[in-house]
């Protein structure tokens, strides 16, 4: 039997950056059946809601989701961000899940059928994970010229307010050395004024969490307004207090008052963990320090745009390397059920630290399904934004 030929991935991402947008999942299945015979490809991307892994065909697309939280390999492989090798009923041969993650943001599974020989054992398994992680990275350029990738992650419809919400999101996971992000966003599908954005330079991390007054299209025309203004502020390379002075003579020049955008901006220094908060609204914060769970306790300033030329000022705390923080918009903290009953600080709190032994992503999904627990199950009536970070810190060098 032969082996794949020494340097196979660097042909296969080649031949992946040179495929049309459309043409991924076909370049996909060919270039694995030439270089690891695989019999069979499916690629499932994660729909919106972060409930199921729906298959990537042509449109209109067709194909059994597989749902992410019933213990299938599949769902295992995407939430551990963890390969997983099934065995078949047929003789050796194997079906493979692959999570693709790209620079902590998941996306899906690719499935690969093929003989368990051909995979080598763990270096096998590993390539294929590199393979995964350079398709990640195409599907996401691929995304600028078609649609067809984000209609696949879509069980039904968006409203107009989910889409514009969407598309203004940085991701819904970022990762590098000093640091792992996870978010989400609920209801998935009718997602109005809740926002979550972040951006990293070599010395910095800025995270915001938006949380835009009203219903539908009119809270997401006011949180697109508040989060393009931030980041022309900090792309201009002011202060996180100059930043939200701008957002909020933004908001307020277009609504007068009407409506604001409460908004929780952070600052966090790569070296050191030295943390820059503004308070300016809403959204809460809780840090998680060696198993204990606490809300951070910050003097609240002005919502965005509640009146002319506010100003802000800047509050400092230090992050230690195994921290956790969590962000959360009103409708997680200030959500009340059909009895009036607020699901409250020691909610949170006690879903927060039920979940320590799981990643950023599990995390904030579990606060979310706290919360819809708490309402008996039903979509949520209000928008719910949730940013979980793990702090590491600086590593020290190896040399």
């Amino acid at each position: 039997m032969n082996r794949h030929p020494a340097g196979w991935l660097g042909l296969a991402e080649n031949a992946l950056r040179q495929a049309p947008p459309t043409a991924l999942l076909a370049t996909t299945r060919s270039l694995l059946a030439q270089y690891v015979q695989a019999r069979n490809v499916t690629l499932l991307l994660a729909d919106y809601g972060l409930t199921v892994l729906q298959p990537v065909t042509h449109l209109p697309h067709t194909g059994e989701a597989a749902t992410i939280r019933d213990g299938s390999a599949a769902g295992r492989a995407f939430t551990a961000e963890a390969p997983v090798v099934e065995v078949t009923e047929e003789p050796d041969m194997v079906l493979v899940h692959v999570p693709i993650t790209v620079r902590g943001d998941r996306l899906g599974i690719v499935s690969i059928r093929l003989p368990e020989s051909a995979i080598q054992g763990a270096s096998g398994v590993l390539d294929l994970a590199a393979f995964a992680t350079a398709l990640g990275h195409e599907l996401l350029v691929a995304e600028r010229d078609t649609d067809l990738y984000l209609q696949a992650r879509r069980r039904r419809r968006l409203t107009l307010a989910a889409e514009m919400q969407w598309q203004l999101l940085p991701g819904r996971g970022f990762a590098r050395e000093e640091f792992t992000l996870g978010a989400h966003l609920e209801p998935a599908y009718a997602v109005g004024g809740d926002n979550f954005d972040w951006s990293v330079t070599d010395d910095a991390l800025t995270i915001t969490v938006t949380d835009g007054q009203g219903q539908g299209i009119q809270a997401a025309l006011l949180t697109n307004l508040a989060v393009n203004a931030l980041r022309n502020a900090r792309r201009a390379g002011m202060s996180l207090e100059d930043q939200a002075c701008l957002a909020d003579q933004a908001v307020y020049g277009e609504y007068v008052g009407r409506v604001s955008a409460p908004t929780l901006l952070l600052r966090i220094e790569l070296a050191t963990g030295r943390t820059d908060v503004v308070d300016a609204g809403s959204p809460q914060l809780f840090r998680m320090r060696s198993g204990v769970v606490e809300r951070v306790q910050l003097d609240a300033q002005l919502p965005l745009g509640m009146f002319e030329e506010t100003q802000y000022r800047v509050e400092r705390f230090s992050l230690d390397p195994g921290d956790r923080l969590i962000i959360v918009s009103s409708g997680v903290h200030a959500a009340q059920n059909a009895g009036s009953d607020p699901f409250g600080e020691q909610a949170l709190r006690e879903t927060i630290a039920a979940a320590r032994g799981g990643s950023t992503h599990e995390t904030a999904r579990a606060v979310v399904d706290g919360l819809m627990q708490y309402h008996g199950g039903e979509e949520l009536a209000a928008d719910a934004a949730v940013v979980c970070l793990d702090w590491r810190g600086k590593q020290p060098s190896a040399n």
